[in-house]
């Protein structure tokens, strides 16, 4: 991942518990959209051969990253695999530290103002505030204020009724999972619809 390119589109799609079988048509999908990262999560059984399908499967198209990075052996293990940026639930230092030792993006999680300011200060490319949701837009806003040069992505409950709340609150980046790769849609092969919801997420972000 380009972290510059990211800022142009800073959208990352999450992928948990999908598998071998689907994932193929999850990345056409999602590629059909315009999206332009993409992370597995590690806690998906067989995500690092996943990663690796991934990578072969998307060539430069989508930049493939690792989320649910909670040690320094799995973020190994992902980078090993081919995962191209990292994506943490919490702030784990150190894993943040080798990131930015190898010129890695990493998006450590965070919650309150502390962590936040703590992420940022540890090398973060931008600090993932989960779960957004719970907080809302105005707590982007308010951490804006002491903070007006910490970059925050915006994970959990992203729609494309909320991007442009969330952005004009001083949101620079987006993290959107379940709620777009939805289960039912892949279940029953309605890829076109996972295509449908990032292209709307995509709109709502360049229209804000």
């Amino acid at each position: 991942m380009d972290i510059e390119a990211f800022k142009a589109q800073p959208f990352i799609g999450i992928l948990r518990g999908i598998t071998a079988s689907s994932l193929p048509q999850v990345l056409d999908a999602s590629m059909a959209a315009g999206l332009a990262h993409l992370e597995i999560t590690l806690n998906t059984p067989g995500a690092l051969d996943l990663i690796r399908q991934a990578r072969s499967h998307v060539g430069a198209a989508l930049s493939i990253g690792a989320g649910t990075v909670l040690t320094l052996d799995a973020m190994k293990q992902a980078l090993d695999a081919g995962a191209q940026f990292i994506v943490m639930p919490t702030l784990q230092p150190e894993i943040v530290q080798r990131c930015v030792e190898q010129g890695i993006p990493v998006f450590p999680g965070a919650f309150t103002p502390q962590e936040i300011q703590l992420a940022w200060e540890a090398g973060a490319s931008m600090v993932k505030v989960f779960p957004a949701k719970s907080l809302g837009p105005e707590y982007f806003k308010e951490i804006k204020g002491p903070f007006e040069q910490i970059e925050l992505l915006a994970c959990g409950g992203i729609t494309p009724e909320s991007v442009p709340k969330y952005r004009s609150c001083g949101a620079s980046g987006f993290a959107f999972g379940g709620s777009v790769f939805r289960t039912d849609w892949i279940a029953e092969g309605q890829f076109q619809h996972i295509t449908s919801r990032i292209e709307e997420l995509l709109l709502a972000y360049q229209q804000a």
